[in-house]
């Protein structure tokens, strides 16, 4: 005999046997829904409330879900909506009245894969159903393999220095915990790449990594971005947008350069990491979400925090578990291993035959101080090898490594004083750029270090209108 709210069946083995959640008040329309879907070798968990549903959906996973729309206590649309409030990851298939084409649009509007009308046809229903299942395989094997092109070339990293041990020692300790991490060190280290490792090493590694550079985006931008945002939240928003907290749900969200966060997003942001919910842009109701977030930064924080241009509640939050990744400069004895792993990656995607580094170039190399660290190296060896001439990569593959002067002028070292053409700040703000610019060859983002600024801020600073 069913129960008021649920009952269970355990079809034989087969393959592509999936768990489906079939929602109907009416439990002759449910036994039918049942009937069909295990006749094709399903499973099923019969449920007669949008209240039932929930529970289920809340205490054990399913592949799908097929619900009628027109229900006493809740539509299949509500249905819809607390799923995706509560970051349940359960596609929906929609059961409408064979005249009710404006619940199937609507239905489809809000998310649903598909929609089937009454009364129910058996056979119709195990076709869209097993085009539903069939689609939800491709979309995770296409993700799987976004995935692994995403890690392709990373999934080490190189070095067995010293430096480079201490944070992978530290990362064994910390990677099965769900404690915030606060990744700090030069551009270039291998920060991003030490969070990849972090959550490959975790037991959430089966589910999403989802990366965030706050320095790289518009600033109007950024609050969607993070949190998501409703239907007509602002101009353009023409349908509801998962943010990247939602995206990673069950995952890893790093927020790369987190120090270029506006000081009101630090406080939204304080809040996600210390209640686990928040809202979309536009919302009003609270979204949970299961998130383990890394946060990365090229800036000393503690400064930023004495500084007042970073709160020190959220420095402390984020840094629960602290980490420096070591510039290049520090872990020299790693060299030798690093470019064999660049020679190698780059002769096999484009098919060239390497044997070997001549000493004289190693010698370049381990004199040069890598302002730009683990990814100017990477664009050295890359450029050499695409470059080389024959088997061996010789010194003059290297001749375009910036001088020690050069390096100098990057970090601020050996600039003459100069006078300023006014006391005008602004005419002064821009002396001092062109002087910054100047010193590191036009590189904005060595400028931008040398001006104590973020490159975004100097991107605005160069692309804004001349004033009158």
């Amino acid at each position: 005999m069913r129960r008021d709210n649920a009952r269970l069946a355990f079809p034989s083995e087969k393959r592509g046997m999936a768990t489906i959640l079939c929602v109907d008040d009416e439990p002759n329309v449910l036994g039918v829904i049942e009937r069909s879907l295990e006749t094709a070798g399903h499973r099923t968990i019969g449920v007669t409330s949008v209240n039932a549903a929930l529970g289920v959906l809340q205490a054990e996973p399913v592949e799908l879900i097929v619900s009628d729309y027109r229900m006493p206590d809740a539509t299949g649309l509500e249905l819809l909506q607390q799923i995706t409030d509560l970051a349940i990851d359960a596609p929906l298939i929609m059961l409408t009245g064979d005249t009710s084409v404006e619940h199937a649009v609507a239905a489809m509007k809000a998310g649903a894969l598909d929609y089937v009308t009454k009364p129910i046809r058996a056979d119709q229903l195990r076709l869209v159903v097993e085009q539903t299942l069939e689609f939800l395989r491709m979309r995770r094997s296409n993700t799987q393999l976004r995935q692994a092109a995403a890690n392709r070339n990373v999934t080490q990293i190189v070095g067995e220095g010293p430096a480079i041990r201490a944070v992978l020692e530290r990362i064994q300790v910390v990677a099965r915990t769900r404690a915030t991490i606060l990744i700090q060190g030069e551009s270039g280290t291998g920060k991003e790449l030490l969070a990849r490792a972090i959550h490959r090493a975790s037991d959430w590694a089966h589910g999403p990594f989802i990366s965030i550079n706050c320095a790289a985006l518009p600033e109007s931008l950024v609050e969607s971005t993070l949190f998501g945002h409703e239907r007509g939240a602002f101009t353009g928003a023409v349908r509801q947008v998962k943010g990247a907290f939602e995206r990673a749900h069950n995952g890893t969200l790093l927020l790369d350069e987190v120090s270029e966060m506006r000081p009101d997003l630090q406080a939204k942001l304080l809040r996600v990491l210390q209640e686990r919910e928040f809202e979309r842009v536009g919302g009003t109701s609270a979204v949970r979400v299961s998130v383990r977030v890394i946060a990365t930064t090229n800036r000393d924080l503690a400064a930023e925090v004495h500084a007042g241009r970073f709160r020190e509640d959220l420095y402390y939050r984020l840094g629960v578990v602290p980490l420096t990744m070591p510039p290049l400069r520090e872990r020299m004895e790693d060299l030798p291993a690093l470019v064999s792993h660049f020679v190698q990656r780059t002769s096999a995607e484009i098919g060239k035959e390497i044997t070997a580094v001549a000493p004289e170039a190693m010698a370049r190399l381990g004199a040069h101080v890598w302002p730009g660290n683990i990814r100017e190296l990477s664009h050295t060896i890359e450029r050499a090898v695409i470059l080389c001439p024959g088997a061996v990569i010789e010194a003059d593959a290297f001749e375009m490594l910036p001088s020690a002067r050069d390096v100098g002028a990057s970090r601020g070292e050996g600039i003459d004083t100069f006078s300023v053409p006014s006391l005008n700040i602004a005419a002064a703000e821009q002396t001092l750029i062109e002087r910054a610019l100047e010193a590191t060859g036009q590189n904005r983002t060595r400028a931008a270090d040398l001006l104590g600024i973020s490159v975004r801020t100097l991107r605005n600073k160069l692309n804004r209108p001349d004033e009158d």
